[in-house]
């Protein structure tokens, strides 16, 4: 099939010279400008893009949010120490009358506490019973599980909007490459009807009207010039560079033959083996709604947050449960008068003391609250159970529709080959006839016209074909997330 496809390739010059445009070889390579294949931009994005960085910390929370929910569950320790310089210890009065047999007289100064005072004291706390705890630690869990997904989503959809971004670009390529030739054929058509006008064998109207057809098309190069720079640009900023870079692609939609590997380029054989899920027309429909119920992404992460909100429940009816906690403390006062001696001199001048108990706490009333929160996250789960039960109707029909469009992008690329073969052979004869006398201008400018459309929707078919065969992956959940996950051509 490639051999028909590979367009018109004449050398004529007069649409370059007439334009101040570059011949059709120059669009494929820019000095200084990067090759860029479709692996290399699919690699790029995912180490650039920034929403699969932002994505990444999201995950890195949740996980330090785990490590946090089993610190509950832990014994809780803590400790402290201190001393205190008393510069004027206090003092208080005492009346000796107060005491049986102390006699009368004036009050006397007693000297409360020391000069020097250091102080230490642990505490120890441990759950024993407290539902919600660890209840907590399983919905940190399945918060962690729900970014993992989040995650695995974000980087599907890098890969497949920078695969349709290049593809994107190609058939901008395909449009400006296949204009230019269409272009060199008018020049060449237009050369041979002027000659023809000067030997007497035509007229000058049909001078004209070639001359038309050639300014009508060629009017169109800078737009479609524009048309692949834009198209360039949005593909740098998929891929994390600057879109001010110049870059060449790798591969040629109008040249792929997407059923025969072994015809085509090693950089086409690359598009098609990128493009999507290998021989998918060989999976049944059945077959695919199946893999795209268990991995797509959108439908896991629903799950996933409906497994977050159960648990997030099983904690609030937590809140209605006693708890248990086992506690215990130690400390120690030491005091002495004169300079510091740490915690003093002799054991005369400390104390300690020490405890352990249970604590059980009751919850009793409070205003309703805990009965609010349950109905609040009730409500929540059944809001996600019917967001599912909707997701899994859409995923139905995106896939099927997706498998259908594969199919008929396909069909469509089969049909449109044998287009351009015929189109090419039209032209040929038209083009034969009319510089042998028996044949009329407007045949040839008919048949030209009939050969662009027909490589053009050529080009189109490939692009429906391989972009299909992109979303389809997505659809079912199959992307790649990792660069050497993806397959590699045997050759």
């Amino acid at each position: 099939m490639r051999e028909g496809v590979r367009g018109w390739h004449a050398a004529a010059t007069l649409s370059c010279v007439l334009l101040g445009a570059p011949a059709v070889g120059a669009t494929q390579s820019l000095p200084g400008a990067r090759t860029v294949p479709l692996r290399m931009a699919i690699q790029e994005a995912l180490a650039n893009s920034r929403t699969v960085a932002d994505a990444e910390y999201d995950l890195e929370v949740a996980r330090q949010q785990v490590r946090e929910a089993w610190a509950s569950v832990m014994p809780d320790i803590s400790g402290s120490v201190s001393y205190q310089r008393n510069l004027m210890v206090q003092e208080l009065f005492f009346d000796p009358s107060a005491i049986p047999g102390g006699g009368g007289g004036d009050p006397v100064r007693v000297r409360i506490g020391s000069d020097n005072t250091w102080q230490l004291g642990f505490t120890v706390s441990q759950p024993l019973f407290e539902y919600g705890v660890f209840i907590g630690v399983g919905a940190a869990s399945r918060y962690r599980a729900l970014q993992e997904e989040r995650l695995r989503g974000t980087t599907q959809e890098v890969v497949t909007a920078v695969r349709r971004a290049y593809f994107d670009a190609l058939l901008a390529e395909s449009d400006l490459r296949l204009l230019e030739q269409s272009v060199e054929r008018v020049a060449q058509t237009l050369e041979e009807t002027r000659a023809l006008n000067r030997a007497g064998l035509t007229s000058q109207y049909d001078v004209l009207r070639v001359e038309v057809e050639y300014a009508n098309i060629a009017a169109n190069l800078q737009r479609v010039r524009n048309a692949v720079a834009a198209r360039k640009r949005t593909l740098m900023v998929e891929m994390g560079y600057d879109p001010e870079r110049d870059i060449e692609l790798e591969g040629r939609l109008d040249e792929v033959d997407p059923e025969s590997l072994e015809v085509n380029t090693p950089e086409n054989v690359d598009l098609i083996i990128l493009a999507g899920i290998p021989g998918v027309l060989d999976s049944s429909l059945t077959d695919l709604l199946q893999v795209a119920d268990a991995q797509r992404t959108d439908l896991r992460q629903l799950r996933a947050n409906i497994l977050l909100e159960e648990a997030r429940l099983k904690a609030e009816k937590g809140e209605f449960i006693p708890r248990l906690s086992l506690f215990g403390n130690y400390s120690l006062q030491a005091q002495e008068d004169g300079p510091p001696n740490f915690f003093g001199e002799n054991a005369n001048q400390r104390t300690s003391s020490s405890a352990a108990g249970v604590r059980l706490e009751v919850p009793i009333f409070q205003g309703f609250r805990r009965f609010a929160r349950v109905g609040q996250v009730e409500a929540m789960v059944r809001q996600n159970e019917t967001r599912l039960v909707r997701a899994e109707q859409d995923a139905v029909n995106q896939v099927r529709t997706l498998y259908e469009a594969v199919d008929e992008a396909l069909a469509r690329a089969r049909s449109q080959f044998r287009a351009v073969q015929q189109a090419e052979r039209g032209f040929e004869i038209a083009s034969a006839e009319y510089r042998e006398g028996i044949g009329s201008q407007l045949q040839v400018t008919d048949a030209e016209v009939a050969l662009r459309q027909a490589q053009f929707n050529y080009a189109q078919a490939i692009y429906d074909f391989l972009t299909a065969r992109a979303q389809l992956e997505l659809a079912v959940g199959l992307v790649p997330e990792r660069p050497g996950e993806f397959p590699v051509a045997v050759r």
